[in-house]
């Protein structure tokens, strides 16, 4: 039996297919990865059905209130090919924290096996109240895991805790691929008969293009929104033109010295006024703050803005797709690069780890629990997650969907990418979904991704220090920064607002953050 053979795969014709997975696939994929790690013995490692193990999961159902995971088909593969007989114990995202956390916090006697966290229990609450069981005291008996961490130390950098322990298996997400960027009306942009712009000054110079022409060639001049941003997205589209990461926050320099960006008393300040111009001059509009996609997806039905900034992802699949000549290979907004100012320009990707799972301390079957979480996480588990069992894989490995399969609602009622295992988010999985133009606009993109400041656990010091940070320094930055935009708070003030933030004792914080990336770093160079 060859390899193709055994992945469940036969080649005709010089085409390769996929075979339709049958009851006896697990034996035969488990019997590859035996042959391949040696760790494991055979798909159903407990015997017969009857024989298996039981292990409970408690985690979240999915987003789409008509999909109960239970019942998809991707999630019935996954505890058939587990070897385990797993009791599901899913409960709704919407109301999952305030459920499930007060339970955490307290007796966890009564709780699943494994138990995906409400949150990244960023200040250890959940690990000083020992909820979770410290996983690398039994990585003999992980070793997708142990590879997974191998092949990313930075994320091993994050899990690991300041006593060298680590206690949950994260869920990732893309990091660079389709992020957030810019995206141009290319319609409007030939019309004006310039290229997209490249910095502040060649962006400001096209707004005011779009402020004074009919641009959709309605014979109104005054229905034409030149940029449409949610308030969110202006520190992600501005930020670094200014030499800050505002959507972080801190950042570490060259020299690994760790800066918040809303108190540079230079940079920080010369944003606000930019911004401020552009409020001023009717450029950013005056109703930014309270703008939606929603209200972003309206204008693009009716040819009404030039300018987006969104995630990528949304790119074809949302705003080329409300006008009716988009045939899927002829886009109305492309994606931009990203604009430099004094400092060159690019774009802020997202940490990996979007939530965590773990095994309950006061599980009685622990060895089980940890066992199972590995296979949760094994690569073939993964291809589960990510491409369903309806895919098929072309001469040179690389899987597709054929155009019956590739329906997102098809998709979505099979269970494809679930949130209620420790799934990693695939590139490969997630081009399929958009057009070939799209995919090479974000490969092009993934150039000027940087990656934030890093996801660190708190000391419990540490903790008590930072504790509240994100309510109480997080949301003054945030509401005087819309306040210095919108005129309501003159920038001659600034200085009053940096006082205020050192009040606050940003500079103990910005020392706690200091000492977790000096931290972060000793682990992820060893």
């Amino acid at each position: 039996m060859n390899i193709l053979q055994l992945m469940g795969i036969s080649k005709r014709f010089g085409k390769v297919y996929k075979v339709k997975r049958n009851k006896s696939f697990c034996s035969i994929l488990m019997a590859g990865v035996i042959l391949v790690s040696g760790a494991l013995t055979s798909c159903n490692m407990n015997g017969s059905k009857e024989e298996k193990e039981t292990i409970s999961i408690l985690a979240k159902n999915s987003w789409y209130t008509t999909i109960d995971y239970e019942q998809c088909p991707i999630i019935q593969q996954v505890e058939e090919d587990s070897g385990y007989s797993i009791n599901w114990n899913l409960r709704q995202p919407s109301s999952y924290y305030d459920a499930v956390r007060p339970l955490l916090m307290s007796d966890s006697s009564g709780l699943s096996d494994i138990i995906q966290l409400t949150d990244l229990d960023t200040n250890m609450e959940y690990i000083k109240a020992e909820t979770f069981t410290a996983l690398d005291e039994y990585m003999e008996l992980m070793p997708n895991f142990r590879s997974f961490l191998d092949e990313n130390p930075e994320i091993e950098a994050s899990l690991t805790t300041e006593d060298g322990h680590i206690y949950y298996v994260p869920q990732t997400v893309l990091t660079v691929n389709y992020q957030p960027c810019l995206m141009y009306n290319q319609t409007w942009l030939e019309k004006a008969g310039i290229s997209q712009p490249s910095n502040l000054e060649e962006f400001v110079n096209m707004l005011r293009i779009y402020s004074e022409n009919d641009m959709n060639g309605n014979g109104d001049t005054g229905d034409e929104v030149p940029m449409s941003v949610m308030a969110d997205f202006l520190p992600y589209m501005f930020g670094p033109a200014f030499g800050l990461d505002l959507v972080s926050g801190f950042y570490g320099d060259d020299d690994n010295v760790v800066h918040y960006s809303y108190c540079d008393e230079v940079n920080y300040k010369k944003f606000l006024n930019f911004l401020s111009g552009l409020y001023n001059e009717g450029l950013l509009e005056k109703s930014y703050e309270t703008l939606t996609r929603q209200d972003i997806t309206k204008r693009c039905a009716q040819d009404e803005t030039g300018v987006i900034f969104d995630y990528s992802w949304q790119l074809s699949s949302l705003y080329d797709a409300q006008y009716p000549d988009y045939n899927g290979s002829n886009p109305v907004f492309k994606a931009g690069k990203p604009l430099s100012g004094e400092y060159d320009g690019y774009y802020i990707g997202r940490n990996a780890i979007s939530g965590l799972f773990g095994v309950n301390a006061a599980s009685g079957n622990i060895q089980n629990a940890v066992k199972l979480l590995d296979i949760l996480m094994g690569e073939n588990m993964q291809t589960l997650y990510s491409w369903g069992m309806d895919y098929e894989v072309d001469d040179e490995g690389n899987k597709y969907y054929t155009k019956d399969t590739q329906d997102d609602t098809y998709l979505q009622n099979q269970g494809i990418n679930p949130i209620c295992v420790p799934s990693q988010q695939s590139v490969a999985a997630t081009d399929e979904f958009v057009p070939f133009w799209h995919r090479k606009q974000d490969k092009m993109l993934a150039q000027f991704v940087k990656a934030p400041f890093p996801f660190i656990y708190a000391t419990e010091m540490e903790a008590e220090i930072i504790n509240g940070y994100e309510n109480y320094i997080a949301n003054y930055v945030n509401q005087e920064r819309n306040n210095f935009i919108a005129g309501r708070k003159d920038l001659n003030t600034f200085e009053d607002y940096i006082k205020v933030l050192y009040d606050m004792n940003i500079e103990k914080i910005i020392q706690v953050k200091q000492q977790q990336y000096e931290r972060y770093l000793k682990i992820k160079s060893k």
